[in-house]
């Protein structure tokens, strides 16, 4: 038990995370990384300068606002997109070095683990589900970077480990509403905007998603949008649809995986969950797991929670 330091430096967000094991309570301070309006992303080595330069600010902000007083135990840090072989992305290399220098300065263990390990448990603890990490689940990961349907199962090693069993052919949900937004006008990412505007409309669509097996496509969604746009659509109703294609698409695969899983709890993780229409329906129709928007976006908050359970397992 103790206090834990965690740090996330992904392509969109620099993160800093403290977690008190005892309160089990989280403080932690976050950066969007500055996307030039009408961008859809940002360069890997403009990422790790934003990084180098957001990392010391933040961290000052922490430590200086911090009611947690004990000495920290350990540092966890994200360094890599996923917990498989190969997986690399330079952004994560500036929260690396941070904490390796940190944990070498203060003699205490620095722990490597993944940002979707982060994304998973950060879910968990912000949906008062921690528990779940002693038993088989499934996880449902959506961001910029990623769309996959996850089976987690318990490991002494990495804490959780996870096999992919659905995921997107194509586009991600997080790009293609990244991409509706810009197109849009909206700011990079565009998520929070997008809701906002999604929720002005009261059109209705029915909508058939492009799902095959338990694989899922959203090229169509961008494609749908462009021409919607075209024909002098209003912006909130194109906004809808794009969340509703998105839903549609989700709604299908988790029928299809609760007649293959049955009863398996469902979580809710990556920054397209923070979408009020997509997590109030299936909070309602499964009873899921979401976690709060605070935690839903890339953050450090799992990574800090990730190191504390490690510890006490060693």
């Amino acid at each position: 038990m103790g206090v834990y330091l965690g740090f996330d430096t992904s392509n969109y967000t620099t993160s800093v995370a403290i977690y008190d094991s005892d309160s089990n309570k989280i403080e932690h301070k976050k950066r969007l990384l500055p996307v030039k309006k009408g961008e859809r992303g940002i360069r890997q080595s403009d990422a790790v300068f934003y990084h180098n330069i957001a990392l010391p600010i933040l961290a000052n902000d922490l430590f200086s606002t911090t009611t947690f007083n004990q000495k920290i135990k350990a540092v966890g840090v994200s360094n890599s997109p996923r917990n498989v072989e190969n997986s690399y992305m330079p952004c994560f290399l500036a929260g690396v070095s941070v904490a390796q220098t940190l944990a070498s300065v203060n003699g205490i263990e620095c722990m490597n683990f993944s940002h979707q390990q982060g994304h998973i448990i950060a879910a968990l603890y912000s949906a008062n589900k921690l528990e779940l990490i002693n038993q088989k689940f499934i996880a449902f990961h959506l961001s910029g970077g990623t769309t996959e349907i996850l089976l987690v199962t318990p490991s002494d090693k990495n804490v959780i480990d996870t096999q992919i069993i659905a995921q997107s052919s194509d586009l991600k949900a997080g790009q293609a509403v990244d991409r509706v937004g810009v197109m849009l006008g909206l700011d990079f990412p565009a998520g929070m905007e997008l809701d906002r505007l999604a929720c002005l409309s009261e059109k209705q669509y029915k909508i058939k998603p492009s799902v095959k097996g338990l694989d899922c496509s959203f090229s169509g969604v961008e494609n749908k949008c462009k021409k919607m746009i075209n024909d002098g659509c209003k912006s909130e109703d194109i906004a809808r649809y794009c969340i509703e294609y998105i839903y549609c698409t989700l709604d299908l695969i988790t029928t299809k995986l609760i007649g293959e899983y049955k009863d398996m709890p469902l979580v809710f993780s990556g920054g397209v969950m923070s979408n009020s229409i997509i997590r109030n329906r299936f909070v309602e129709k499964y009873n899921a797991y979401f976690a709060a928007p605070e935690f839903s976006s890339d953050n450090a908050a799992g990574i800090a929670i990730l190191a504390s359970i490690k510890d006490n397992l060693l």
